[in-house]
């Protein structure tokens, strides 16, 4: 949060309505979310008693968001840790412990980010991922064209064409039945000897 300037007011009121004194605007917990979100520092207050409820409604707000369902930061082992550390005699190290831990992962989580990026820079050295896609798509084509000299072009011919397949074939199954004319013509032949 930002130390610099003073935090915005927010004020509760007893309808659970809360109004924003900086916009002159009311809000929902999904504003406060987004305005976290957005590194704006917020204090909340009870319009009635003027007590600091900015605990109890930042709680709120991660309640809603586990709710959500989706992504849940918060396993399950570690609320029952957290729960068990209430009224405990270690009780109040525990704050200064997790804001402490959420202090190091933050300033770790840039550099995690800035890892992953040019981790990813490596792996992918062209502009797009329609560049890869395409080149993958010709590498498989021309792959199949080695392996299946049958495999059809764009204009429906054998990947040998036409004019080039041998005796002059205009596709396989030509050729195929050609082959089987002959076969059958020589069985033929074959009997009519035997006679």
């Amino acid at each position: 949060m930002s130390e610099t300037t003073t935090p915005i007011t927010i004020k509760k009121y007893a309808n659970r309505r809360l109004y924003n004194t900086a916009t002159s605007s009311y809000v929902t917990l999904d504003h406060l979310c987004q305005m976290v979100k957005d590194n704006e520092d917020f204090v909340v207050f009870d319009a009635k008693t003027g007590d600091d409820i900015t605990r109890s409604v930042l709680t709120q707000i991660i309640v809603e968001e586990e709710g959500k369902g989706g992504q849940n930061l918060l396993p399950i082992p570690f609320l029952r840790q957290l729960i068990g550390f209430y009224g405990d005699s270690l009780g109040g190290l525990v704050p200064r412990y997790l804001e402490h831990s959420m202090q190091v992962f933050l300033r770790n989580e840039e550099q995690m980010r800035s890892y992953v990026q040019q981790a990813l820079d490596g792996l992918f050295p062209f502009n797009s991922l329609e560049e890869v896609s395409k080149q993958n798509v010709a590498l498989f084509e021309s792959a199949l064209k080695m392996f299946a000299p049958f495999y059809p072009n764009a204009d429906g011919k054998g990947a040998a064409g036409a004019s080039t397949r041998p005796g002059g074939y205009s596709s396989p199954l030509d050729e195929l039945q050609t082959r089987l004319n002959v076969m059958q013509k020589q069985l033929d032949d074959l009997s009519r000897e035997k006679k």
